[in-house]
């Protein structure tokens, strides 16, 4: 025989015996380290109090028909300790131990002694119902005809090599039946390939989810929604039912600053923007004034050349022009 659990082992083991028997509060959970078994069967929650709850409705029927009108939590936890001092278990006014405020091997004792009276299901063999089946009185007419059938499976061809009645025929003969029948089976293929446009499967392309990948995407996103909503029933919602925080009088102000701010920004890169051009403006009025850019015979001379020399030929013309 084996010997006590111990106290890293018996964690395990009510956990195991939960999911031995189906109960629908560990299926989907997938807890591997001792820690985490511990604190869902230990530490007081709703996930714990559902699964005691489920373990008594299992062994008493008279509770499992009480337990939808028990909807105050205080009540469900003094029905479940008369239940478990009917079955000498703990006391009557022990309701530390069903809360889950007892300490953790006193639960987990308390436990497995709960789930040594759930009575299991009977599992019974497919392949033992299958035979039954089979050999009953009333298949035995259709299992023997199975065995003798009345019809003989065997094609013509081979009933009559069986008997020896065949005449092997010349095989230039057997070579042109053969190619007839081939000639008439391709034209019957490529009519029923024309016919049939869902054979061009593999000119398409291939679908981008098949129903094996989103069935499982939907499988972890139900898990996913179940662990969600216990972890916000459990610890999130007197978070969430706070009421928000008052907002400070001076928010118009800092709305105006942040209306200042922005118009203060604006000028500056418009100022920035002006800086720029007219340092653009410089430099390419820099550039007229020294660089050479227009041609006078033959050569290139910078503005003021070209406006001084311009200006000595007009003084030229209007001087002659006068005398």
């Amino acid at each position: 025989m084996a010997g006590p659990l111990t106290e890293k082992q018996l964690p395990r083991h009510v956990y195991e015996l939960l999911q031995v028997l189906s109960c629908p509060m560990v299926q989907d959970l997938y807890l591997k380290e001792t820690d985490s078994m511990l604190q869902v069967l230990c530490s007081p929650s709703e996930l714990r109090t559902d699964i005691l709850a489920w373990i008594c409705s299992r062994i008493s029927p008279s509770f499992e028909a009480m337990l939808p009108k028990l909807e105050d939590p205080d009540v469900l936890t003094k029905e479940m300790a008369a239940l478990g001092h009917e079955l000498t278990l703990c006391k009557a006014d022990d309701l530390g131990l069903i809360r889950g405020d007892a300490s953790p091997q006193r639960q987990l004792g308390f436990l497995q002694q709960l789930l040594t009276l759930v009575p299991h299901k009977r599992h019974t063999n497919e392949g033992e119902l299958l035979l039954s089946e089979l050999f009953a009185a009333d298949s035995l007419p259709h299992l023997s005809q199975m065995l003798r059938p009345s019809l003989d499976p065997w094609p013509a061809q081979i009933k009559l090599l069986c008997k020896g009645t065949r005449t092997s025929p010349r095989p230039e003969e057997e070579a042109d039946s053969l190619a007839s029948l081939l000639e008439s089976t391709q034209s019957e293929l490529e009519l029923l390939k024309s016919k049939c446009d869902f054979l061009g499967v593999e000119d398409r392309s291939p679908a981008p989810f098949s129903p094996g990948s989103l069935r499982l995407a939907a499988g972890d996103l139900q898990q996913l929604m179940k662990t969600f909503c216990r972890v916000f029933q459990s610890e999130l919602r007197p978070f969430c039912s706070r009421p928000p925080p008052p907002l400070s009088p001076a928010a118009a102000i800092f709305h105006r600053l942040h209306g200042s701010l922005l118009a203060c920004t604006t000028e500056l890169e418009m100022l920035k923007e002006l800086s720029e051009t007219s340092s653009s403006v410089s430099l390419e009025a820099g550039q007229l004034q020294t660089e050479p850019r227009y041609w006078s015979r033959g050569e290139k001379q910078t503005l003021p050349n070209q406006l001084e020399e311009i200006s000595k030929r007009m003084d030229t013309l209007l001087s002659q022009f006068q005398s």
